[in-house]
């Protein structure tokens, strides 16, 4: 079992302690704060492994908390919890820069599901800017270079080259890319990961001479660092570098 470090920003006391007797209950650690200023000022640290956080606050609420945690470089996931279940409120959330959205009133077991989800896919601590070769994204203004070139991505294709420039190196199964870049309950077909990665290499490897994102047959792709002198050099037959 992954035993997480929360902490919970929430200002209805009832509420609070029953979800905190719980996470105890499952063996887990459970801070408490009642406001979006308090909570600003105690994970900075990054001592928590995820921030369940309430949408209406006192002052300020959750989506701007959120938004100030990233502005912040603050990277611990965040699980929005609120009554607001309307498609605005759940990609206002999202676009504030939290990793998933439960909708009040939620089972005790789905948010321990999404906690121990989101607490996986911090794997190693998230630098200012992800690095793979030339190719950089910076995750707080959502920007992408190849060398010194700025490259436009959509809000989606950011999400994938994200996933896979956490991971430079390592082969990502398109079940575990729709999870990290769609959320782990999407109904998304795996399919359209391979249409996404095609968008991706468009973009961020075809116009520089790059084969940086490679397909691994029979597991799904991963992304070196790949630069333009290496297309000539041999590749194994399990990988395929484009379509």
């Amino acid at each position: 079992m992954i035993r997480v470090r929360a902490l919970l920003v929430e200002d209805e006391a009832k509420l609070a302690r029953l979800i905190a007797r719980g996470l105890t209950e499952h063996g887990h650690v459970a801070d408490v704060v009642g406001s979006g200023e308090e909570a600003l000022a105690v994970v900075a640290d990054g001592a928590y492994d995820v921030v369940l956080l309430d949408v209406r606050l006192p002052g300020m609420d959750g989506f701007e908390t959120c938004r100030r945690l990233r502005a912040a470089r603050v990277w611990t996931p965040v699980v929005m919890l609120t009554a607001r279940t309307a498609v605005v409120d759940r990609i206002a959330g999202l676009d504030a820069g939290a990793d998933d959205y439960l909708a009040k009133p939620f089972a005790f077991d789905e948010l321990l599901a999404r906690m121990r989800a989101v607490a996986r896919r911090v794997e190693v601590p998230r630098p200012t800017v992800l690095t793979v070769g030339d190719l950089r994204l910076d995750p707080a203004s959502r920007r992408v270079w190849r060398d010194q070139h700025e490259v436009t991505l959509s809000a989606r294709e950011f999400a994938l080259l994200e996933a896979f420039m956490r991971r430079p190196g390592r082969a990502l199964t398109r079940d575990e890319l729709l999870e990290h870049a769609w959320g782990w309950d999407s109904d998304v077909a795996s399919n359209v990961v391979d249409v996404y990665v095609r968008y991706l290499r468009e973009k961020v490897d075809r116009p520089y001479d790059r084969h940086s994102i490679e397909t691994v047959r029979g597991t799904g792709y991963r992304i070196t660092a790949d630069h333009a002198d290496d297309l000539a050099d041999g590749r194994t037959q399990a990988v395929d570098s484009g379509d």
